[in-house]
Parts: structure tokens; sequence; C-alpha cells
């Protein structure tokens, strides 16, 4: 069965996408009496807050919070709209103005060219995409975005997004009017202040609504009436310096103060050091993370992970070593660093206002560590002045996101030039010298730091292996999960990553984790009990169904759901009944996405509960009908109920919906398995595996299919393809051994033994 999270999903996502919402745009001077917030406070408004906060105001306007988002105008717009046209996939858009309006001539929803307005601007430099109004509250951001770089840059042009996919129509996701485009869910959230969704799931119908267009001060500081309030009844003095104090209900103040201590060479904190770190760092990760937001009422102070849950370091998102990979923001990358680790936050090196560094260039790294040390060519090996003397550019290589847009990896890591031979990962020193190989700047990296900084292991080489499905990972991964030395992102990794190996070790690290103080590694605990059976899993798991995170509860109330009731006493019912809940009220929070609703199916399948299951994934088909995993789980449920035929049906029916459906052919040929129609079977197994040769399942199962029809040769050949495109996969490899064995090819089976051996 597939379980398409919302968060695999979601998070999958670009940040610079559009949200849609139709709002009525509250800019009175006044408090907003329809904004509440937390701890019963009220939107107040940034025209309020700059009465006694100029300086912060006025360091904010041009930022990238005030232009996150903006009404469409003559001042706002930055794209060439004087009847300019760009032609992708064989549509050519026009870009024109009309009465004083901006307009885009493209292919709609169904595929023919009309006149769209656009309504909101979408972020200011290096692009600035644009929003368009559709039917039900829905604004879609388009795929062709402008280029707002200096034109000797190569900027000043109109660009679509996704130039090198094979083809993009009307009925494709990546349309711009498709649901992977919306506002509404995608974007919305992070640039606009105090923003609701507001979606009417009977209606289909989003009512989306913000107390500010831009991220303005309340976005982070939490809503201001009570502050308002405080100030104005003239009780301000020199101790009232905590929220509570004062009215809001967030400290978003830096830990300090940093002092550099004789004999270091890096500044510490000191003993007065300030509150916790964690309330800064939780505020900006709400949009600085790859995450999904699982409810709408976010509090300010409160915990994160009681409205979100971030992204580990999947495959997907970040290499082995845990450098950045698709675009993953800040947060993840932060945690995996050694300043988290001692205490600093992001307004430490960014100005909170103007979101400007603190002092340019490697200025802003001495602050910290002693320039005569670090900013030196004995430290950096550089000509003073060059690229490579600059702190960041090794310590924080670039890559870019959305063709123009290069972000700077936070995780501030020594590069490792020997991982890249080892892993095949970037490093620093080649993303420079491209000219040279890995193996050059690991010998150079020797000549100035010697060997003993390849000896350090790593946690990529164990991840690596785990990603490899190597089982002498287990020990390893293991090894890190214990290790509170290790930033709590790469132990919940390794937690996550245990649940692919049924051992005992696997589950006594889920045990040994469950009371750890950061709700991550608690989340991914769960994983780690999903080799148990349901009761088995329920008493492994069942402290984490009150957990003070309300994230934490909900997943935990999803992998515990199908324990046996029965067998439960009320104490112990009760909690999970609540858990269960949680987290349905996160899927129906998101209830304008299909994977929503495919995890609500498999929650009542869980449950017991096969007609609700059946009325979800149908629902999720209504959502999209492009959208695969419900098929694919559709047909096993009524596999399950022992309707082949109805499964059949439905594969087919998905058949000639997707356009991608490799899923749905390796399905369906495993359905016509169980008929014993093999010809039709392997020839649907070979389609998906030729369709999809990443998926090395696809490719075995076929190969076995081959085999087992009697076209040994043709499986041997499959099989073999496949082992050099996936040379870790141990079925492959297990497979070949065998199939070699009864073909007589002694020496072939002994050859992949010994890479089974190896692995």
């Amino acid at each position: 069965m597939h379980r398409a999270d919302v968060l695999a999903k979601v998070s999958s996502q670009p940040r610079h996408w559009p949200r849609t919402a139709v709002v009525l745009l509250v800019l009175a001077i006044g408090i907003c009496p329809a904004a509440r917030g937390d701890t019963g406070s009220t939107y107040v408004g940034r025209k309020v807050c700059a009465g006694c906060h100029e300086k912060a105001s006025s360091a904010w306007q041009g930022s990238h919070h005030d232009l996150a988002m903006q009404e469409a105008s003559a001042t706002s717009v930055l794209g060439d709209f004087n009847d300019a046209r760009f032609t992708a996939y064989g549509v050519t858009s026009r870009f024109f103005k009309r009465d004083g309006k901006f307009f885009v001539n493209t292919d709609g929803a169904d595929g023919k060219l009309a006149d769209f307005e656009i309504q909101y601007v979408f972020g200011w430099t290096p692009l600035q995409q644009y929003l368009v109004e559709l039917p039900g509250g829905r604004l879609q951001a388009l795929s062709i975005a402008w280029d707002s770089r200096p034109k000797e840059q190569g900027g000043q042009r109109w660009f679509h997004l996704y130039p090198n996919e094979k083809r993009i129509d009307y009925k494709d996701e990546l349309h711009w009017t498709a649901l992977s485009q919306n506002w509404n869910y995608t974007c919305a959230e992070c640039h606009s202040t105090n923003l609701q969704k507001n979606y009417d799931f009977a209606k289909d119908r989003y009512n989306t609504s913000w107390s500010e267009i831009n991220v303005s001060c309340e976005a982070c500081h939490g809503p201001g009436a009570k502050h308002v309030a405080w100030a104005q009844a003239g009780t301000r003095h020199a101790s009232s310096t905590a929220p509570k104090d004062t009215g809001l209900s967030v400290d978003l103040r830096a830990s300090g103060p940093w002092a550099m201590v004789p004999g270091k060479d890096t500044a510490s904190l000191g003993p007065a050091a300030a509150p916790s770190n964690t309330a800064q760092l939780e505020t900006c990760a709400r949009c600085h993370a790859r995450r999904v937001q699982l409810h709408g009422d976010y509090i300010h102070g409160r915990p994160f992970m009681d409205t979100h849950l971030p992204n580990l370091l999947e495959e997907r998102l970040y290499h082995p070593d845990g450098q950045i990979k698709d675009e993953v923001y800040e947060y993840g990358s932060f945690l995996q660093s050694k300043m988290h680790g001692a205490g600093v936050v992001c307004s430490n090196c960014h100005e909170p206002h103007s979101l400007k560094l603190r002092a340019s260039g490697n200025a802003l790294c001495t602050r910290c560590h002693v320039p005569e040390k670090f900013d030196s060519p004995a430290h950096h090996h550089h000509a003073v002045g060059s690229t490579g003397a600059q702190c960041v550019d090794c310590h924080m290589p670039t890559h870019t996101y959305m063709l123009v847009d290069p972000r700077r990896d936070h995780s501030l890591r020594i590069p490792r030039p020997d991982l890249s031979i080892k892993l095949g990962v970037p490093n620093a020193c080649n993303q420079c010298h491209t000219d040279k190989d890995a193996k050059w700047a690991k010998g150079t990296f020797a000549t100035w730091w010697g060997s003993k900084r390849f000896s350090q292991p790593h946690y990529g080489e164990v991840l690596y292996a785990a990603r490899q499905g190597r089982s002498q990972a287990l020990a390893g991964l293991n090894k890190l999960a214990k290790d509170k030395g290790q930033p709590a992102i790469v132990r919940a990794t390794a937690l996550a990553q245990l649940g692919q190996y049924r051992a005992p070790e696997t589950v006594q690290a889920g045990i040994d984790n469950l009371d750890d103080p950061d709700p991550l590694v608690r989340v991914a605990t769960l994983r780690t009990f999903e080799i148990l059976s349901p009761d088995q899993r329920f008493k492994a798991g069942k402290s984490l169904l009150t957990d003070p995170v309300r994230s934490v509860r909900s997943e935990a109330g999803r992998s515990l759901a199908a324990a046996t009731r029965t067998k439960l006493p009320a104490a112990e019912r009760q909690p999970l009944d609540r858990a269960v809940a949680e987290y349905l009220d996160a899927q129906r929070f998101n209830a304008d996405r299909p994977e929503s609703h495919l995890n609500i199916g498999l929650l009542y399948v869980d449950l017991g509960e096969p007609a609700k299951a059946q009325a979800a994934y149908q629902t999720a088909l209504t959502r999209n009908p492009w959208f695969a995993p419900a098929y694919v789980n559709l047909a096993d449920l009524y596999r399950q109920q022992g309707d082949d035929k109805r499964a059949e049906q439905v594969l087919r029916e998905g058949l000639m919906q997707v356009s991608d459906g490799a899923d749905l052919r390796h399905a369906l040929g495993l359905l016509l398995v169980r008929s014993q129609r093999y010809d039709a079977a392997v020839a649907e197994l070979g389609r998906a595996a030729r369709e999809r040769p990443d998926v090395a399942r696809y490719a075995y199962v076929y190969g076995v299919a081959l085999h087992s029809t009697g076209k040994v040769d043709e499986a041997l050949r499959t099989l073999e393809a496949a082992q050099r495109r996936h040379p870790t996969d141990r079925a492959i490899l297990e497979a070949l051994i065998s199939m070699h064995r009864e073909a007589g090819h002694a020496d072939k089976a002994q050859a992949y033994t010994s890479k089974l051996q190896a692995l």
C-alpha cells in the first residue's frame, strides 16, 4: 500500500510558488476587529506598531518580508507587460495591460487560450511570480516568472520554471492551473500575516483571509493588541523585559551576550545568557523550514511542532551527508550545524527587520571567530580578497533553485572532499574548481590540514549505507540514534531509517528515545515500531499518545490506530481515540489536498472501517483524478475484500487518467498474476519497469515474472541491467544468484554472491 503523506507531497513544492487567497484586505490604522490571534489578543497592523517602533518599521520597509506579496500595480509589477510574448511547450503567452490592469493571455484549465488578470505579485528578487484568481477562491501561480535580476546578470526576461520537463499541458500536475500551483495551500501562510486558509470542504471553496498582505510585525511577534494596551497604559518601566510584562506572547530575543574569552579563538555565551533560543528559531522555522502545516490555529510562543511537521534528512531533499539537494530552506540545515548546538540563532547574523546581514563579507564571521586565525591565508589558503578567501564560499556553498535563485547551505560544515569520493556528495572545493576532481581536492586539503580530517567519522556515511539498504548500516544507525552529541535531526533521521531493518535493535532504539527532549526525535521513534504487530506497536509507543506536542500525539494516533481496541482498558483507549481524532483534524485541515483523503482512507483501513476508507479514496480522486496512489489503494482495498474485478476496473480507469502510470501498471500486473493471466501480467510489469527504471522493485518483480514464465534469458538480462542501475539492491542480487545457479552458471552465481557478501 502507498502512504502518500501530506508531508511528502506538500514539501515537494518550491517556496516561491504562490498561494491563493480571496480576501478583504484591512489596512486600517486602528485595530482589525475580526483578526483574532493567540491568547485572546488581536492583530493591530504595522501602522500601529510603527507609532512606537519607527526604527524597526523603517528597516523593514523594502525588505523581502515587506515585498513578499503585493497587489498588482504599476509600482509592484516588475515584469514586461508591454505586449511581451513568451513561448514554452507549444503555447505562446502574451503579457499586456488594459485599463491600467495587468493581464496574461495563456492556456487555461481547459487548454484554451484566454485572458487572465494578474491580481497579485509574489516576491521581488531575483524573480517575481504572478497570481491569477480562478473560481472557488483559488489563486494560482503562473509557471512563467519574471527574472528580475539586472540584464547584465542574465535577467530582465520571462522564463518558465520547469524548462526541462518533456511536456506540460493543461492536464499536467505542473500546469499553472493545477493543484500543485495553488497559492492558498502551498505558499500563502508564509507570505502574509495572520493568514487563515479557510477552506470549505463541502463547497470546495476557499475564503482565505489575512490581516496584512505581506509579512509584517505581527507575523513574527504575534498579535499586538495587548501590547498596545500595555503601552497606552503608561506602565512601561526598565524591568519590563519579558513578553508577559509587555502583552506579547513570544520572546524573540537572541541568546547572549556573546563574548570572546582570552585564549579561545571563538566567542561563547556568557553565564548571564538570555532565555532559550528556541522561540526565535521556531518562529523563523514556521516559514524557513521544509515542512507541512497540520493545523491552522498557530499560536505564537507555542512549539512549532504543535501545528507543523518538519522533514527529516530524506533522500529526495538532502544528500547523504546532510547537504542541501532539493530546496529545503534553512531550518533543517541549520539544525545540523555546530553553531545551532552552541546557541547561535538567526538574528545573530541577520538583522531581523531589514533581513540584511549584520556585517559584510568575512566581517560577519569574525564578529565571533578571531580574524587573526580564521580570516587569514594560513587558514583559507587563498589570496586575500579572492572568492576562495570568503568564509561562506567554503562553509556555506550555494545551490541554485528556480533557475535563478542561489541559496546558501546553512549547515556551516567543513568541506569534506573525501566524502565526495565515498558517497558522491558535492563539496565546496570542486564547486569552485570545476576543472578538478574530488581526488585532487582531497589531496590539496590533506596538504593543508593533514589527513586526520578525513579519519573523523561522519553521519553521512551511515545514512548513505542505510539508503543503499546495506545490512551493516543497522549498527551505525543504532549508534547515531543513541549519540546525544549528534544533532537531533540526524538522530531522528537515523531512527526513521532504522524502520527498514527487522531486528530487535530497531525496536529498542525507539524505546530508548521515547522521552527524548526533542519532539522530532520522539516522532521518529514511531518508525522503529512499524515492524511490530499492531498490538505490540501500541504497547511500545503508547506513551506518545499523551505527548505535550500535538504533532507527536497525532502521529502516534496514526501509527497505533490498528491496535485491537477491545483489548485495551478505557484508560488506554481514550488517549488513543483523542490522538486519532487529532490526526483526522490535521488531515481535514488539508482536505483541499488528495493526499489527506488518502491518509484518511489508510487510517480507516487500520481502524477496520473499509466503507469509510473507500469513501475517502474516492474523495481523493474527486479532488484530483490524476492522483495515482488513490487508485492503487482503492484497488488494494477491493482486493482485500476479494473483489478483483472491481480492483482491475479501478486500475484501468486510473491508467486512462494518469500520465505517469507505472505504479498503476505494476499493481495491475500483480493483479493479473493472481488471476493467472500471465502473458498480460508480464506485459504490464514490463511497462512499469521500463517507465520507472529508478524503482528497483519494479525491475525485480518483472525479472521474476519473466523467469516464472520460462523466459530465463530475458529475465537474466533484465535483472543484470537492473543490478547495474541498483548495485546495492539485495533482492535483485539474490534473484540473480538463484537464477544463475539454476541455469548452471556457477561462475556468475559466485560473482553475484561475492557482491552480496560485500554489502
